[in-house]
């Protein structure tokens, strides 16, 4: 135990450590734009380990949850506490974020906690982490865009779309049949079982705000068509 507690305050500072050096090197920006670089270049490094560690290295999550965990879950998992140990830090120093993504945060370092205490779930958890994270870069870019003033149009209108479309297939269509599989098998302790129920249910409390946010943009780009079709048909009334 003592070395994983050396291993995820190693990774820790080595979060620490990139922010201090983008803060150094691109300080004009801002603290806020160096910590969402921080969270992109998490977000793309945890996505490609964790589906080499599903597709690849093994075993399949779906399979085979609750087994021992391997030195590369490990690693994964290392890697992403560390990490949401200083975002969760940081957005309680600077209040950026409500009750919701703290409570995310919360359950996610809960839950990497105790996977790496027990020795097992880990493929589950790295499946898990490669469902959540998959959207999160698309969230950086999106604001990204917001703060350089070309969000609005096309760019912007993918971004969107892609991240309600990954967000609903991976986090609440496969993160359904993960924890469908989860309950049914009889390899996971209830106390993992549990957690999976939190986080998917988690998982709905950032859907209903998702559904409101793509219906007031639907409707606004609807209402938008609206008044140029009306437009158009009235140059073609007036020209007659």
């Amino acid at each position: 135990m003592t070395s994983l507690i050396l291993e995820v305050s190693a990774s820790l500072i080595g979060w620490i450590a990139l922010y201090a050096v983008l803060c150094h090197l691109n300080g004009q920006r801002g603290y806020e734009w160096n910590c969402r670089l921080v969270t992109l270049f998490h977000g793309v490094l945890v996505v490609c380990v964790t589906a080499y560690i599903g597709y690849v290295d093994g075993p399949w999550p779906f399979t085979y949850p609750g087994t021992e965990n391997t030195p590369l879950q490990v690693t994964a998992l290392v890697l992403s506490l560390g990490y949401f140990i200083f975002d969760m830090c940081w957005c309680v120093y600077m209040g950026t974020e409500g009750l919701v993504m703290l409570a995310h945060h919360t359950l996610s370092m809960m839950g990497m906690v105790l996977i790496l205490w027990l020795g097992e779930s880990g493929i589950e958890s790295c499946a898990v982490l490669f469902g959540s994270e998959i959207t999160n870069p698309l969230l950086q870019v999106r604001w990204f865009l917001r703060q350089s003033g070309h969000y609005e149009g096309l760019l912007g209108d993918a971004v969107d779309l892609l991240f309600v479309g990954l967000f609903v297939g991976m986090r609440i269509v496969v993160g359904g049949y993960m924890l469908y599989c989860e309950l049914a098998s009889s390899r996971p302790l209830p106390v993992v079982k549990a957690g999976g129920v939190a986080m998917y249910a988690l998982s709905w409390v950032f859907m209903v705000d998702i559904a409101r946010f793509a219906y007031r943009k639907a409707s606004a780009k609807y209402r938008c068509w609206q008044a140029r079709h009306k437009l158009s048909n009235g140059h073609d009334g007036t020209a007659d």
